[in-house]
């Protein structure tokens, strides 16, 4: 039980970084890298996004 709840965490969040990706200004090639990473790499990956990650555009100030 503990272990699906924990897999559903990591989904949602992997999924919350890929949609922030898509809508970042990222290039189309740092995008796919991105959301690559994220796939193949689910935990180490998003955070990496989150330290690394392309920031949407609302988020430059």
């Amino acid at each position: 039980m503990e272990y699906g709840l924990i897999g559903l965490l990591v989904l949602a969040v992997d999924i919350y970084a890929i949609i922030q990706i898509l809508s970042s200004g990222a290039s189309t090639a740092a995008k796919i890298l991105w959301i690559l990473l994220i796939l193949i790499l689910p935990v180490v990956g998003f955070i990496i996004w989150l330290i690394a990650g392309p920031r949407s555009s609302a988020a430059k100030i």
